[in-house]
């Protein structure tokens, strides 16, 4: 069952994490919690950004953050990065204490 966050977004728990065919990954660490960053290709011009918090313990689940623009779609795999660690931060702002 999926939970909600303070704004009522839902949030799915994923497991395992399991990137898209020609996705690339960056491990980022914000206030203490990890997150999986990709830029996955869409198609052949553009990336869109998705961003995984890590579980921080082994009876947790990793949880995708939902899409938070939307501008989902960027012309490089950089760009799309870029927006990925920065919705991390944001979302870290945005639910203290999670």
């Amino acid at each position: 069952m999926p939970t909600t966050t303070p704004a009522n977004t839902p949030i799915t728990p994923i497991t395992p994490i399991t990137p898209a065919f020609d996705a690339h990954t960056v491990d980022f660490t914000h206030d203490g919690h990890q997150f999986l960053c990709r830029a996955e290709r869409l198609d052949d011009e553009t990336y869109r950004p998705v961003v995984t918090l890590r579980a921080a313990s082994a009876e947790q689940a990793d949880v995708q953050l939902p899409i938070d623009t939307e501008t989902a779609a960027y012309a490089t795999e950089a760009e799309a990065l870029r927006h990925a660690q920065q919705q991390a931060m944001r979302w870290m702002r945005d639910h203290p204490g999670s």
